[in-house]
């Protein structure tokens, strides 16, 4: 399954108060593990950069005033996202801006359907913790010592290990027939458990390559007791 662990950075809060999306970055997973592909853009917003928004992210009007505005990049973050399972974390937020953006320049708003929360995920499995970017990078041990300041970019890298952590952890699925158990921070977590399927044409031709061999294992492991 692709998806897409994405994050934004933005004027203010609301694009309905005049509020503009400024950078985008989204990370490429694929069966939950990063590919090394990924998108990553500044755009004008087309207004001034309020002192506030600026400390927060570090992004100038003088930095801004040469990108494109968004409706040149339009396209080519369509064609990323194509029809991949999309990941953010107070994703309500993101997604406002990003569909505000889109419909701006004639472009359909992304399918709800298709966005997962992980704000909603911690919540969830942490009830009552801190479920900040930095705590759940604390929390599962993720090194955020480059994250100086918020950056689409470096968010969205560090989003996409909590992400992973969120739901099993980069060790699932090694465990095949029983859910493994840890203590982590004083509360017991249990990974749910995952099998790999096997093609029908691997099984298939494993069993032609052990056909041959003289006293195969797998021929006697695959015997009834």
């Amino acid at each position: 399954m692709r998806e897409i662990v994405f994050d934004t950075e933005t004027t203010g809060f609301d694009p309905k108060d005049g509020h503009r999306l400024v950078e985008f970055a989204g990370v490429e997973l694929y069966e939950r593990v990063p590919t090394g592909r990924h998108l990553h853009f500044h755009v004008n917003p087309g207004r001034p950069m309020p002192a506030e928004a600026e400390a927060i992210h570090g992004l100038s009007d003088a930095f801004l005033a040469d990108k494109p505005p968004f409706a040149e990049k339009a396209a080519e973050l369509t064609a990323f996202l194509a029809d991949a399972v999309i990941i953010a974390h107070n994703a309500a937020f993101d997604m406002r801006f990003l569909n505000y953006e889109l419909e701006r320049c004639g472009y359909p708003r992304l399918d709800d359907g298709r966005v997962v929360d992980t704000l909603e995920l911690a919540r969830k499995r942490f009830p009552g913790a801190k479920h900040t970017l930095d705590a759940l990078c604390t929390r599962f041990g993720i090194d955020r010592s480059a994250r100086v300041l918020h950056g689409a970019l470096i968010d969205s890298q560090l989003l996409a290990d909590v992400y992973v952590e969120l739901t099993g952890g980069r060790q699932i699925g090694f465990d095949l027939t029983v859910a493994a158990a840890i203590e982590a921070t004083g509360e017991k977590t249990v990974w749910p458990v995952r099998s790999f399927p096997i093609p029908e044409q691997d099984l298939a031709a494993h069993q032609q390559f052990t056909a041959g061999m003289k006293e195969s294992i797998w021929a006697r492991l695959a015997q009834p007791a």
